[in-house]
């Protein structure tokens, strides 16, 4: 699933935003009212998207971040898409600099957003993944192909993938669940907070288990139960 986040200090724009994303698309929104507490949450590196509005209010604290700043702390670990939003027009150039996707004007209007939104999710789906996974394991990195994940779970500090046609049948690395997540794409549904599935290799399912081609049973949460069948149907038709 699409995950998004808005960055802005105006509270009526935050809930706007995430209205319209909501409207627009199936996606899970997170809202910040500013960098800092953007940069703070553990997650800031698995979006694919981020609302993020240029002149956050610095009130007085001169140490606070604008939006530039967070756009630049954000290409230190991510290329997510940014699409910047600001009142003033003057200042879209300068998000240039941090290879900005696009840009929204204050007031929003809806069909623009609709425009920029849609563009920047093809962009995205252009954009997953067909590379090997790439991990570090017991000192060695190894190349893992998509395909050939069957799922992974967290197990400790660690994320365990459970995989098919490789030398061994697991293979243990230090990674946040959040971000192999967001590396794996729509490809793999995340069923329970300890468990992250590849719908190809699913068999059948109930309201809280999945059932896998190779016979093992993994716990599908009842929060996630209705967005699991969404995001199975939806790669169904993709196939």
């Amino acid at each position: 699933m699409l995950k998004a986040a808005i960055c802005d200090d105006d509270q009526p724009i935050r809930e706007y935003l995430k209205e319209l994303i909501e409207k627009r698309t199936k996606a899970e929104v997170s809202t910040f009212a500013s960098g800092e507490e953007f940069l703070r949450s553990e997650s800031h590196t698995a979006y694919d998207i981020i609302l993020l509005d240029i002149s956050l209010d610095k009130a007085d604290d001169t140490n606070s971040l604008n939006g530039m700043d967070v756009a630049r702390r954000i290409r230190e670990t991510s290329d997510a898409i940014i699409i910047f939003v600001t009142a003033l027009k003057e200042y879209v150039f300068d998000g240039y600099d941090v290879g900005a996707f696009n840009y929204l004007l204050k007031p929003i209007d809806e069909q623009k957003f609709i425009e920029v939104m849609d563009k920047a999710i093809e962009q995205i789906n252009r954009k997953k993944p067909t590379e090997p996974l790439l991990i570090k394991t017991e000192g060695s990195y190894i190349k893992i192909p998509v395909e050939n994940i069957i799922y992974a779970e967290n197990e400790a500090r660690k994320v365990v993938l459970h995989t098919k046609n490789m030398k061994e049948e697991t293979y243990s690395f230090y990674e946040k669940m959040e971000v192999l997540e967001h590396k794996l794409g729509d490809g793999f549904f995340r069923s329970h907070r300890g468990f992250l599935v590849n719908l190809q290799e699913i068999e059948e399912y109930d309201n809280a288990n999945i059932r896998l081609k190779n016979g093992e049973t993994i716990f599908l949460s009842k929060q996630k139960y209705n967005s699991f069948v969404t995001a199975y149907m939806d790669y169904l038709r993709r196939q």
